[in-house]
């Protein structure tokens, strides 16, 4: 058996390991990037983000099947299944890049859209509704105050009539009353960036870990290339490719 075809067959051995690995690894990204979303939806109204996550979990859900096809297909040589694992490859490839561009718009459109949303919201904040638990939520969990900091509370329905900020602001709540002074009590930081620069980490690293996947399976069709252009002749030690 020649360097190439050896060498070959290992990546696409590799290939099939990769796929189930990837399974695994996808679902997961797919899974935190919706749950990123889900746990501050009432912020996001542009939804497109969760269409990278589906497609991504989508991957992930036939990985294994792949992953079965391309083992048996290299160990039994055979053309017909390298060539159903060589489409195979083509189209999860195509998708991974589709979810890659879908990445990166939505990654442009998350500031423009992020502070009129968070504005919107914060202005229903009434201590009791839907919008109150997302917004404190969001504050206790990012540890921020307000959409800029926490002097955007001071033009809100909820401060004028209360004299408060919501108490989700304070870094100590037993030693915090909800008042602007002193303000060193309070989370120092504003929940837009905060959440921007959340909402982009997520993005990110889902992106380079598909960008990754897409690399190897790019290597993986040239594998099958090469295979199956050498197994039309007969090499000293290596019987033809057989469908």
């Amino acid at each position: 058996m020649d360097c190439g075809i050896c060498t070959s067959k290992s990546i696409l051995l590799f290939l099939s390991l990769v796929f189930w690995a990837a399974g695994a690894v996808l679902a997961y990204i797919g899974a935190s990037m919706i749950q990123s979303y889900s746990t501050f939806e009432s912020f996001i109204q542009d939804k497109q983000t969760l269409i990278p996550a589906a497609i991504v979990i989508g991957i992930s859900v036939v990985m294994l099947i792949f992953g079965l096809v391309g083992c048996c297909a290299t160990l039994k040589e055979s053309k017909f299944g390298l060539g159903c694992f060589f489409l195979i490859i083509m189209l999860v490839f195509a998708a991974e890049v589709v979810a890659l561009v879908f990445t990166f718009i939505y990654q442009g459109k998350i500031n423009p859209n992020l502070e009129r949303s968070m504005n919107d919201v914060f202005a229903k904040y009434d201590g009791k509704n839907t919008e109150s638990q997302a917004v404190d939520l969001l504050q206790q969990n990012l540890k921020c105050c307000g959409v800029a900091n926490y002097t955007s509370w001071l033009n809100t329905t909820w401060f004028r009539e209360n004299n408060t900020i919501p108490h989700s602001c304070c870094i100590n709540a037993t030693q915090c009353a909800g008042t602007p002074q002193p303000p060193n009590l309070l989370y120092s930081e504003g929940c837009e960036k905060k959440l921007e620069t959340f909402l982009q980490h997520a993005l990110t690293y889902g992106m380079l870990v598909v960008l990754g996947f897409a690399v190897i399976k790019f290597f993986g069709m040239l594998s099958v290339c090469v295979i199956t252009c050498r197994g039309s002749s007969r090499r000293s030690g290596y019987q033809p490719l057989y469908a």
